[in-house]
């Protein structure tokens, strides 16, 4: 008898809110920006270094992490990751210096969202086989990515309430409480295989289940395998190069608004229009892919990312700049929804996790580079064209690596 409630669901919206605490703690960054600067009498690019080096950890940490939840469970390595976070912030909370806003919030904040990303979306796949693109969207949905979704709608805009009715340092140790509570309770649910519960892919009745949840979650290549392949690669490849495009507008469009006159909270509310437009890209555009094609739809995606650039580069004021973050958002949670399904299907769930972690490791320089650089380049020239010019680069070559892969998998039905 199958059972009332499938229980891939309940994975499905704990990686919900893993993702919707981790990743709206890592973009409210957009929210501390201008008290980091005037607290510590910070130029741009320095206090950029902050988000940078953040997202070059957990990106680069993604593969270990993985790797770390193909062996332990994703419940081990998630309430590691809260616990690492929530540390960190509050210790972040208490510095007296820019040198230990990098040590505090950017170990804490990379490390602890290293250790839930990779580990909750591997957590997700093998639960679902024909609806992975919508299942994967809803659970990444609460990222950044990230950020966006959920957690980049809501929790930078409650950081900026926070800092102007008390101050910074309080805003970040009510952050590290939340996270204590609430991201230690979503870990706790995390499981990664089906046949656990005796049940197969989408909730297949008990008799069927050995045999499809073991297909699900051990059948494909195994990491050292899928690095073996040309596929690989060219993925590999795309997200390197769109990693700048991707990240910038999270460290710099708050801070950018200010220039224009725009108070901070209605500044930093434009990151929430970035996380409105990417749960609409992560919960419709993965249903979407999952009958167009998932790799046509992340070509489209990027194309569509790199044009919002042009309405940035011309905003004069709020009204444009909320259409570039209803855009941007839409087209980065669409491309964040479609990766983790894209890797399950060209590697199968063997050693999804550890192929997830690789992969995002190739956004890490861009992660740094992007915001860092778009702040150099406001330092020096007081204005962000050279690095839009740049991104625009970077997208055309993401776009003709992504436009390989396709080639190279097109007779393969599922994409």
């Amino acid at each position: 008898m199958k059972p009332k409630l499938f229980y891939g669901w309940i994975v499905v919206w704990a990686a919900f809110v893993c993702m919707l605490v981790i990743f709206g703690c890592a973009y409210s960054f957009a929210a501390f920006f201008q008290s980091f600067a005037t607290e510590f009498s910070a130029q741009r690019a320095d206090v950029a270094l902050v988000f940078g080096l953040s997202g070059l950890l957990y990106f680069m940490l993604g593969a270990p992490s993985g790797m770390l939840a193909d062996r332990f469970g994703p419940r081990a390595t998630c309430t590691a990751g809260m616990i690492v976070l929530a540390v960190g912030l509050f210790c972040a909370s208490y510095a007296q210096s820019l040198q230990l806003i990098y040590l505090a919030y950017g170990l804490g904040i990379g490390l602890g969202v290293a250790l839930v990303y990779t580990p909750a979306m591997g957590a997700v796949l093998p639960w679902f086989v024909a609806r992975r693109g919508l299942a994967s969207g809803i659970a990444s949905s609460g990222i950044a990515s990230s950020g966006i979704g959920a957690g980049t709608l809501l929790i930078p805009v409650a950081a900026a309430a926070l800092i102007s009715a008390t101050d910074w340092r309080n805003g970040m140790r009510m952050m590290a409480l939340a996270v204590a509570l609430i991201g230690l309770t979503s870990a706790w649910l995390m499981e990664k295989n089906p046949a656990r519960r005796g049940l197969g892919p989408d909730g297949a009745p008990p008799a069927e289940s050995s045999r499809s949840a073991a297909h699900s979650a051990m059948s494909g290549l195994t990491l050292r395998e899928a690095l073996s392949t040309a596929r690989f690669w060219w993925l590999f490849a795309s997200i390197f190069a769109c990693a700048p495009t991707m990240f910038t507008p999270f460290a710099h469009i708050a801070v950018h608004a200010q220039d224009l006159g725009i108070s901070n909270a209605t500044a930093v509310s434009l990151v929430g229009l970035i996380g409105i437009g990417s749960l609409i890209g992560r919960f419709g555009i993965g249903a979407l892919a999952d009958r167009l094609g998932r790799i046509r739809t992340l070509i489209m995606l990027e194309c569509l990312l790199a044009g919002t650039y042009l309405l940035w580069w011309g905003a004069p004021g709020y009204g444009v700049l909320a259409t570039f973050a209803l855009t941007f958002g839409l087209c980065y949670g669409g491309i964040v929804s479609l990766l983790p399904p894209i890797c399950m299907d060209l590697f199968g769930g063997r050693a999804v996790s550890g192929v997830i972690g690789v992969q995002y490791s190739a956004a890490a320089v861009g992660n740094l580079a992007g915001p860092v650089a778009a702040g150099a380049a406001f330092d020096l020239y007081g204005s962000y064209t050279p690095v839009m010019i740049g991104c625009a680069i970077s997208s055309a070559l993401a776009i003709t690596a992504c436009w390989r892969l396709l080639r190279i998998t097109r007779d393969l039905q599922t994409l």
